[in-house]
C-alpha cells in the first residue's frame, strides 16, 4: 500500500483515502490470515521464553568479558553451574569487582529461574498436543521448533500445496529478472524469522548431531557434496517445513527410509505427496 501511494504527487489524507479505495476496487491486495486466540497465547509464551534466553546469554557474555579483562576465564561450563563457577573465580578478587559480579549474578539467577519456568510450561504444552508430539518424531525437531511451526501455520489447510510452506517462511531463493539479466539470489527471508531460525537449527541438528541415518539426511549430505554445508542446511530446513506440513495434513508419521527401503539419493518419499 505504501509503495503504491508513494507514486502520488501530493500526500494528503484525501489522496490517501482515494488511493486506498482504488486499490481495493481493482483487487491490489492480499488477504491476511488471522491466527486464533489459542495460538496467539502460545506465541506469547514462545516470545517470552525467547526474550529471557537472549537476556540470559547477554548477561553471561558480559560476565565473561568483564572477568577476562582481569585475566579470569570462566571457561566451558554448563548453564546450571555457571553461577557457581563465576562465584568461585571472583572470591579472591578486589571488593569492587566482587560486588559488581555478585549483582550481575543475582540478576542472572532470577532470569535463569523464570526462563526454566517458561521452558517447562512450553514442554508441558507440547506433551499435551498430539500434533506437536508427532512433529518431535522428526530428527532434529524439538519442542520449541514443533510449537513454533504449529502456531505459525495455525491452519494447515490454508496452503494448497506443502511445497509453498518453505516459500512462506522465506527458505527459497529470490528471483531477479530484467531484460537479459536473470539469476537466483539468496533466500528471501520473508515470513516469521523465528520459525525460519528454528527450522535451520533443526536441520543443522539433523545433519550434524543426529546419528541415525535417514533419507532426509542422505539427501542433505548429497547436496552438501555438490554445494556447501550451509546451503545444504538451508535446503534441509526447507524440506523439513514441507515434510512437517504434509505429516500434519495426512496424520502420518515420519518415514526414515524411502519407499524402496534405501537411504541415499533420489527423491524423498518421507510422506505421501511431500
Amino acid at each position: 500500500m505504501q509503495k503504491a501511494l508513494s507514486a502520488q504527487r501530493n500526500k494528503t489524507d484525501r489522496n490517501d483515502a482515494r488511493g486506498i479505495a482504488h486499490m481495493m476496487r481493482v483487487g491490489w491486495f492480499r488477504q491476511v490470515h488471522v491466527k486464533d486466540d489459542d495460538n496467539q497465547r502460545l506465541r506469547v509464551l514462545l516470545s517470552g521464553r525467547r526474550l529471557l534466553k537472549r537476556k540470559l546469554v547477554d548477561i553471561e557474555n558480559e560476565l565473561r568479558g568483564s572477568l577476562k579483562a582481569f585475566g579470569i576465564k570462566i571457561g566451558k561450563v554448563s548453564r546450571s553451574n555457571f553461577e557457581t563457577r563465576a562465584s568461585e573465580l571472583v572470591d579472591a578478587a578486589e571488593p569492587l569487582l566482587r560486588d559488581v559480579i555478585s549483582g550481575m549474578l543475582s540478576v542472572r539467577r532470577a532470569v535463569w529461574a523464570e526462563y526454566k519456568r517458561l521452558h517447562n510450561a512450553l514442554v508441558r504444552v507440547v506433551r499435551q498436543d498430539a500434533v506437536c508430539r508427532r512433529f518431535t518424531t522428526i530428527p532434529g525437531v524439538g519442542p520449541v521448533t514443533a510449537l513454533a511451526f504449529k502456531t505459525a501455520i495455525d491452519d494447515p489447510r490454508r496452503f494448497t500445496r506443502s511445497r509453498t510452506v518453505g516459500t512462506h517462511f522465506g527458505l527459497t531463493p529470490k528471483r531477479f529478472q530484467s531484460g537479459t539479466i536473470d539469476y537466483d539470489g539468496r533466500i528471501t527471508r520473508c515470513g516469521d524469522p523465528e520459525v525460519r531460525t528454528n527450522l535451520y537449527e533443526a536441520a543443522s541438528g539433523l545433519m550434524v548431531r543426529c546419528k541415525k541415518w535417514s533419507a532426509l539426511k542422505a539427501w542433505g549430505m548429497s547436496v552438501a557434496k555438490r554445494r556447501e554445508h550451509k546451503r545444504a542446511v538451508v535446503a534441509v530446513a526447507r524440506k523439513l517445513a514441507v515434510v512437517t506440513h504434509r505429516m500434519w495434513l495426512d496424520g502420518t508419521e515420519f518415514c526414515w527410509t524411502r519407499a524402496d527401503g534405501s537411504h541415499a539419493g533420489g527423491t524423498l518419499a518421507i510422506t505421501m505427496g511431500a
